[in-house]
């Protein structure tokens, strides 16, 4: 099980503002700020389990957050384009993935694949 992650970036504030309205139609809050060291933690469901961290030259990375809707897939996919992010997989079924498996891909602003998925319960086997 996994307590928590995160992804290094190389502009805090502009990071925490995309992390702010991308993850909004997921149920995350920013919950933790430390400005002065460059990190902020996002909460969804009473724990603070993701986090960015100013890093001097982050490597892209990639997390899969879990949905609760397809509606929430598609969201979560217009909020990060409008939140600077580039388009890398448009809201869809990924058969090739598994039945059932409804995802969006998003890039953020250091080049991290961030994905959401939801796991359609009539498609699943």
């Amino acid at each position: 099980m996994i307590e928590h992650t995160g992804v290094a970036v190389s502009d805090y504030k502009r990071a925490k503002d995309f992390y702010l309205t991308a993850l909004a139609p997921l149920g995350y809050e920013l919950k933790r700020d430390y400005e002065e060291y460059g990190a902020a933690g996002f909460m969804e469901g009473g724990h603070t389990d993701f986090w960015v961290m100013k890093k001097d030259k982050p490597q892209p990375s990639h997390v899969a957050f879990r949905a609760n809707s397809k509606e929430a897939v598609d969201a979560f996919y217009k909020a990060g384009l409008e939140a600077g992010g580039k388009d890398n997989g448009a809201p869809g079924y990924r058969k090739d993935y598994s039945p059932g498996y409804y995802a969006a891909f998003i890039l953020d602003p250091d080049g991290s694949n961030i994905e959401t998925v939801w796991f359609d319960p009539a498609l699943e086997k």
